[in-house]
């Protein structure tokens, strides 16, 4: 259901804080050119903790009427409150989106029962779940035995986005799961090694500045071009590194600033990158291949 390149949107802004449309507007076709198989709207990427509830209303409605359907759409709806999740994920299915994204509840850390309602409570509405599993962010790491708890008990969880960097447990959970429902790379410094585990597909933050390089390191490895693919992993990856020198979505609002997709604006708490790391990004861009970039 879930294959291929996905990109988790950006929300560009003006330099006083409002939602730049005309910047999202070009943002979404740049991304459709490069050829990504699908959006997610509403991301960790998309700042969407400092969005009102109206502002997510029309940025839906401006991406879902700007798309017309031409890629599939997975719109993030999870909170740490349970009856948030559900009245947001309510809210999302007005624009038939071809799923949702439910990230693991930070904070409140739920224990296996608390955890397995919650997502019950989320499928019960009747989209496919993309189970979002990011224990950096989040607090919570899901034991084995959890997720297969999880994955009995609400079948209507179709995919997993694992941005874990335990590799072992990654690997584990490639191993039991990866034939049995999406497995989503979530961290776009591990795609290749995600795809060699049978990995669906990527839900990409950098992918908003390098979708074309995501897009053809994908298709290669899928048509058995690994060296291929890996060699143009190799030089996208100091760029991908600079897109997480401060947290995300900082470094990529600045790189979408620098070719012209809005300005660098993010919502506090999130600030402006240091002058040290603009410096940095500015000297790997200049040398950066101009068929990785969006255009």
């Amino acid at each position: 259901m879930f294959k291929g390149v996905y990109t988790a949107l950006a929300t560009p802004m003006h330099a006083s804080g409002r939602v730049d449309y005309e910047a999202l507007a070009r943002l979404l076709q740049a991304q459709l050119d490069a050829g990504v198989d699908g959006l997610v709207l509403l991301g960790t990427t998309a700042e969407a903790a400092t969005l009102s509830a109206a502002e997510k209303n029309d940025i839906l409605q401006f991406c879902v009427t700007q798309l017309q359907h031409r890629v599939k759409i997975i719109i993030g709806t999870g909170t740490n409150d349970t009856a948030a999740t559900v009245a947001n994920t309510r809210a999302a299915l007005a624009f038939e989106p071809d799923g949702v994204l439910v990230v693991t509840p930070y904070y409140n850390k739920p224990n296996p029962n608390g955890l397995v309602e919650h997502y019950k409570q989320v499928a019960a509405l009747g989209k496919p779940v993309v189970l979002y599993h990011i224990p950096g962010r989040t607090g919570l790491k899901l034991s084995a035995s959890v997720l297969d708890r999880l994955l009995q008990e609400v079948p209507q969880i179709a995919g997993i986005k694992e941005s874990d960097y335990d590799m072992a447990h990654v690997t584990d959970t490639a191993v039991k799961y990866a034939y049995r429902l999406d497995y989503l790379c979530g961290n776009d410094d591990l795609f290749p090694q995600y795809l060699a585990i049978n990995a669906s597909g990527i839900i990409s933050a950098a992918a908003n500045v390098f979708a074309p390089a995501f897009v053809q390191i994908y298709r290669l490895f899928m048509q058995g071009q690994t060296k291929q693919a890996f060699a143009i992993f190799s030089k996208l990856y100091p760029l991908i590194k600079a897109c997480y020198l401060e947290t995300n979505p900082t470094c990529v609002k600045y790189l979408l600033a620098k070719i012209g997709f809005g300005s660098p604006r993010v919502r506090l708490p999130l600030g402006e990158i240091s002058d040290e790391n603009k410096q940095k990004i500015d000297r790997l861009l200049q040398t950066a291949d101009p068929s990785f970039l969006i255009h």
